[in-house]
């Protein structure tokens, strides 16, 4: 059974890119445009990865989206991968070992993203089993 990939991201042009990778890498994509709607699929479709955009309704849902899923005992333990712009936009670079507690993410990927580099990164993050 393939591995379960959800992406919440509102650039419906980039999740078809991503979701063309990852489908190409024998993954099962899911996905939603926004915050609310997406941590209620997350939820019932228990995803075996999350890929989130930071930037989406405001320029930090994505943020909130990730608190909000590792406060959850039925989300906390799903690996998130963010992928955005912020850091072109605003200057803020992820470090996952100094920014673990401000951004409680598992990776950092900077958009626009190589289609290798996402599946290295979706490989690297997924729980082994």
């Amino acid at each position: 059974m393939p591995k379960k990939i959800m992406i919440i991201d509102d650039d419906i042009d980039l999740v078809e890119a991503m979701r063309i990778t990852l489908e190409s890498g024998g993954y099962e994509v899911i996905d939603a445009q926004e915050g609310i709607k997406g941590f209620e699929i997350l939820k019932n479709e228990q995803p075996d990865l999350l890929i989130l955009d930071v930037m989406m309704g405001t320029q930090d849902e994505g943020f909130h989206l990730s608190y909000q899923i590792r406060n959850s005992e039925e989300t906390k333990d799903i690996p998130i991968v963010m992928v955005t712009a912020v850091g072109a936009q605003t200057g803020f670079t992820f470090d996952p070992v100094k920014d673990e507690n401000f951004l409680p993410v598992d990776e950092y990927l900077e958009k626009p993203v190589n289609p290798q580099a996402l599946l290295d990164t979706v490989k690297r993050n997924l729980p082994i089993g």
